[in-house]
């Protein structure tokens, strides 16, 4: 009785030893490189798999998902011989498991010593300032020949970032002494940009008000001048209406000739009188007798042709 319950145990160990080398479970974003005999089989994905006992057996578990790999820090000489050191970091993917383990004993090796080869082609050919300035373009060439370099061994290469740069220390100093220079020389040229607008608007206000001031000059001389000439054709005009006045006046009195010439003295003397009139009398008493005599003729003719009349 003792031994059947023996045997029983033993056969249940074996069932338990088989079935754990029978069945595997694999995760989600894994595989498993399942070997026959020493040579490959098959990939298993992602659930329950079942292989042979003792033939098959599990040479690799592999991930798919998206791995990261830190290059360590190198030292790189630029094209202008400044020793540099670059600190990396790849991103990468396996794309086919059964290359990924049979075609290169190592790929992480194979990687990182594959990446720090294509830094130092890739920066040597750079000056010191193009490193700093072009790392966008430093990243792409290197993601392309690691892509390019690893296809072969199933792994796909999605980025690479350079995550710093560091030059020597006697460059840092240089280099921070020349960015104040630069700043001090942007300081200046804005200042003097600023102070040179100023001067051209201030200028330009000063001529705008120059010329509005000849503007407003021109229009008070203009305006003054008419207002003068409308004054004195309306002096002219207020002479005039009275010089006729006189004139009627005389003409309906019937005046003699003392009259008369009584009357032109009276009204020359007005004329004279005037601020806007300028009356230039000869000194020959003649002449001015001569004129009120014909003042006189040509009233007296007047007076004889409205006694016609009536």
């Amino acid at each position: 009785m003792s031994g059947t319950i023996i045997f029983f145990i033993i056969l249940l160990v074996l069932v338990l030893i088989i079935g754990f080398k029978t069945i595997k479970v694999v995760k989600q974003s894994e595989v498993y490189i399942i070997e026959r005999l020493g040579k490959f089989h098959k990939v298993a994905d992602a659930g329950l798999t079942i292989i042979v006992p003792f033939i098959d057996h599990v040479r690799s578990i592999v991930s798919l998902k998206q791995q990261t790999m830190d290059i360590p820090p190198q030292g790189v000489i630029t094209k202008d011989n400044v020793t540099i050191t670059i600190d990396t970091v790849v991103f990468y993917k396996i794309t086919d498991p059964a290359k990924a383990v049979y075609e290169i004993q190592s790929l992480k090796k194979g990687i990182e010593y594959l990446a720090i080869t294509t830094i130092r082609d890739v920066v040597g050919k750079m000056d010191l300032d193009e490193t700093f300035s072009s790392r966008d373009t430093i990243n792409d060439q290197l993601r392309v020949i690691l892509d390019e370099a690893t296809d072969q061994w199933g792994c796909k290469v999605d980025r690479v970032e350079i995550k710093d740069i560091t030059p020597p220390a006697d460059i840092r100093d240089a280099m921070e002494k020349q960015m104040n220079a630069e700043r001090n020389k942007r300081a200046q040229i804005l200042t003097a940009e600023g102070e040179r607008q100023a001067a051209i608007t201030l200028a330009e206000g000063k001529k705008e008000a120059a010329i509005l001031a000849a503007e407003a000059d021109k229009e008070a001389a203009i305006r003054r001048a008419s207002g003068e000439a409308e004054a004195i054709k309306q002096v002219a005009e207020a002479k005039a209406q009275e010089i006729a006045m006189v004139y009627e006046a005389m003409m309906e009195a019937n005046p003699d000739e003392k009259l008369v010439q009584l009357k032109s003295l009276e009204t020359l003397k007005e004329v004279a009188n005037g601020d806007a009139n300028k009356v230039f009398i000869p000194f020959d008493a003649t002449s001015a007798l001569s004129t009120l005599g014909s003042m006189k003729e040509i009233l007296k003719d007047d007076v004889k042709k409205k006694k016609a009349d009536k």
